[in-house]
Formats: C-alpha cells, structure tokens, sequence
C-alpha cells in the first residue's frame, strides 16, 4: 500500500511540478492510505474466517454469525444451481423438440424417397406395377393330375 503511496505521489508531483504538496494534503493521504489498509486487513480476516481459518479464538456469538452467513451464502448458491438447472432443462427440451421435428422431416423423407426409388427400379426394369406388387398372378408349369409318365 505505501509503495503505492509513493507512485502516487511521484506521479502527482511530475503532473504538478509547480505546486508544492501541502503538508496538510499529505497528512490526509497518509490517513487514507492507514484506513485503507486497515480495511484490507478486516477483510482478510473476515476471508480467513469464512475459509474456516483462524477461528480458535472466535467467541460464540462471532461463530454464529458466520454460521449465519454462510448459510445465507449457501441458499444463495443452491438458488443459483437450481436457476442454471431449470434454463438448461428448458434448453434441452427445446433441443428435443427441434430434434423430434427434424427426425419427423426426415422421416417423411425417407419413406417418400423409398417409395419413388422402388416405383423407379421397377420402371427401369421393364416391369409395370402390377407385376412388381405382391398381388401379381405367377404363371407355373403346375398341371393337375396324374405323374409325367402316365400321359404318355
């Protein structure tokens, strides 16, 4: 913190060459700066207990508080998860739904596009649809009755 003072100083003293710093304006800074550092001391502290750090010496009462502080720092935390849960949850389901639809599309695709290339092979190969349906007759060499032998 004083060499921070210090820059300070220079840096003020190279901007205004012509002024003299006042002995009161330094005075004043100085206790600036000794609040300053008292108030960075408090926090370290203050960060050191919540840590759980140093507390051998805590009375009760300073023991709750930061019990109650800390629990008030956790409800917080678990308010926040539950906020990131529940948009990420809502993300998902829009994913899901953006997804359901394009499978929907492709599926519809897939089956039009089967049909047409079935419909295209049997056009290709010279067979009408009627040959081609599972309905179609089949001409066999089936005769009925008697073997071979006794037509003779």
């Amino acid at each position: 913190m004083q060499d921070t003072i210090d820059r300070y100083l220079r840096h003020t003293k190279d901007r205004v060459s012509t002024k003299p710093v006042s002995e009161e304006n330094l005075q004043h800074l100085k206790h600036e700066a000794a609040n300053m550092m008292k108030k960075i001391e408090q926090l370290e502290a203050s960060k050191r207990k919540l840590l759980g750090e140093g507390i051998g010496s805590c009375s009760i009462e300073e023991l709750q508080q930061i019990e109650q502080q800390l629990e008030k720092s956790v409800k917080c935390i678990r308010a926040r998860k539950t906020q990131v849960f529940k948009e990420q949850i809502e993300q998902l389901k829009q994913k899901e739904k953006a997804l359901a639809a394009e499978n929907k599309k492709l599926t519809e695709k897939w089956g039009s596009h089967e049909i047409e290339v079935w419909s295209n092979k049997n056009q290709e190969s010279g067979k009408g649809d009627e040959e081609s349906s599972p309905s179609s007759e089949v001409e066999t060499e089936l005769f009925i009755g008697l073997p071979c032998s006794s037509r003779k």
